[in-house]
């Protein structure tokens, strides 16, 4: 009886010590990706956010566009369930400053600009608390906009810097067919719009909060020359409204309009042209 309490003992102690041993192991392995970054300082990762009902897929070329150019070698992603649970694939690499992040939400099809806000927010946090990050930019197309605009509403404070921004086709104060008629939004001279939808009325805020002189912003709209003023979705009114928003409290403000048939709302981020300013003003 003794030396079966004994054997019991000595399993549940060995079972203990495999278990401590695993999460070692675990702990270890994510200390070495931290180590391997030496200057982790240095690293300036871009975010892509795609758009409503889209996925990493559509970040894809832009993302190759960067590579071919030299900026980076390494494309990673963060998948971000419906809960915000955020999983990266891949890695940062050493003296890779410039790496990308192709950023894939699983719930595509959520209609709630604040979630998406909340989502990208979940996904600043985990490369934060992975890599130490100091600095990062973003790009977005279409909701992905929203996606970078509400999370800049939020407080963000205690995470790392947003160094550049880009907006492709976005759609800051409604789509056409949605609150939005063709040649119907008027934009003042400082690009306030004379009619104001409700998530265009909360990201307000930012006129207050927006980060001071620290972030560049570029915002690129698409014009497909039809009479319509807009990329065929949204009007070029909602897209240039950003303005009203950022431009007196941003580092730098810059549009960049877009025309012919490639300027069509979903190939925009598909548009050589657009992978063209992409490269330069982030390499700038």
């Amino acid at each position: 009886m003794k030396k079966r309490l004994m054997l019991f003992v000595g399993l549940v102690l060995l079972c203990v010590g495999l278990v401590a041993c695993g999460k070692t192991e675990k702990s270890g392995s994510t200390n070495r990706n931290v180590s391997e970054l030496a200057n982790a300082s240095k690293y300036e990762p871009t975010l892509f956010f795609h758009g409503w009902g889209s996925s990493y897929r559509a970040e894809d070329q832009m993302a190759q566009s960067l590579v071919k150019a030299g900026l980076t070698k390494t494309i990673m992603r963060a998948t971000v369930s419906k809960t915000g649970k955020v999983t990266l694939t891949g890695r940062f690499h050493k003296h890779d400053y410039q790496p990308i992040v192709e950023v894939n939400f699983q719930d595509n099809r959520n209609g709630n600009s604040q979630q998406w806000g909340r989502w990208a927010k979940a996904t600043v946090i985990k490369l934060q608390q992975t890599y130490h990050i100091k600095k990062f930019n973003m790009v977005g197309h279409s909701m992905g906009n929203m996606a970078i605009m509400f999370y800049l509403l939020g407080n963000t404070k205690s995470l790392p810097k947003l160094q550049k921004q880009v907006d492709i086709a976005g759609h800051f104060n409604g789509i056409l067919g949605m609150g939005d008629k063709p040649n119907q939004m008027m934009l003042n001279r400082a690009g306030k719009p004379n009619k104001m939808q409700t998530d265009y009325r909360s990201l307000l805020k930012l006129r207050q909060t927006y980060p001071k002189n620290q972030i560049a912003v570029l915002n690129v709209y698409g014009n497909k020359q039809d009479g319509s003023h807009s990329d065929g979705s949204v009007s070029n009114a909602s897209s240039k409204s950003l303005r009203y928003l950022v431009a007196t409290r941003a580092k730098s403000y810059q549009e960049q309009q877009i025309t012919g048939p490639n300027a069509q709302h979903s190939k925009l981020h598909e548009n050589k042209q657009v992978d063209k300013l992409l490269i330069n003003f982030l390499r700038n």
